[in-house]
């Protein structure tokens, strides 16, 4: 069953436009083919260039044969581009809006929103973001999605979009140590932030979600996290 059938037939279907799919699954391999062709066509030019870089690989393109080595870099161009077209097609968000409930579809996975439980919607950068009524993040949705179309569907079903995050001013960046937080959250954002360092997306999701447990909204910029409380738990006290 799709998306679309179990929101229900008052939903808003939200994705994206035939024309711009299609762009992507011809541009990026046509794309790819041009700069592979291009690739070999200047390979001997940037080989004698002593300054440039890759000179090995440019060497390597400029000593094979034609007409192979044409065919061989255009298509290889064609097949990173048909790779490409199939991550953007993977990113694209596509949403069915309704007044009880919604339901957003990314890479083959839903996930629901229900309208009684969303104090706020908005977007953040490249995610989607849905908080509950205890201002915890019930949804952190990273993808390509047309804000302009997500903010007219979300207002038109009763849904309390902002056009930011509400709650940016109760951020505060974490160091180590910092009062207001137990050993336990400490613990967490120290692995988090080893997670971060190292680019290992998963784990940083996993221990978001375990800061969540604890009352603790948490976000990243340029691998720096700040956090805040939600409004269901006290802040903790400072140990002595």
């Amino acid at each position: 069953m799709s998306a679309e059938d179990t929101a229900g037939k008052e939903a808003t279907r939200i994705g994206p436009g035939t024309g711009s799919r299609a762009l992507a699954r011809a541009g990026f391999p046509v794309l790819g083919a041009a700069l592979g062709w291009l690739l070999d066509a200047a390979a001997g030019w940037v080989a004698g260039l002593p300054w440039a870089p890759l000179q090995g690989l440019f060497r390597l393109v400029a000593s094979l044969p034609e007409p192979q080595a044409t065919i061989g870099a255009a298509l290889l161009g064609l097949l990173a581009g048909v790779l490409l077209a199939l991550l953007a097609e993977h990113d694209y968000v596509h949403a069915a809006v309704g007044p009880a409930r919604t339901v957003l579809t990314r890479g083959g996975r839903n996930h629901i929103l229900h309208r009684a439980d969303v104090s706020a919607v908005f977007p953040d950068g490249t995610h989607l973001v849905a908080l509950g009524r205890r201002t915890e993040e019930l949804l952190r949705l990273k993808g390509d999605f047309d804000t302009g179309a997500f903010a007219a569907a979300f207002r038109a079903h009763g849904y309390p979009w902002q056009d930011t995050d509400p709650h940016a001013a109760e951020y505060r960046r974490w160091v180590a140590g910092l009062p207001g937080l137990d050993a336990g959250a400490h613990a967490l954002l120290k692995a988090r932030a080893h997670a971060l360092e190292k680019s290992r997306a998963d784990d940083a999701a996993q221990l978001r979600e375990e800061l969540a447990a604890l009352g603790i909204v948490v976000r990243e910029e340029k691998k720096q996290q700040f956090f805040r409380r939600d409004r269901g738990l006290p802040a903790a006290e400072p140990e002595t």
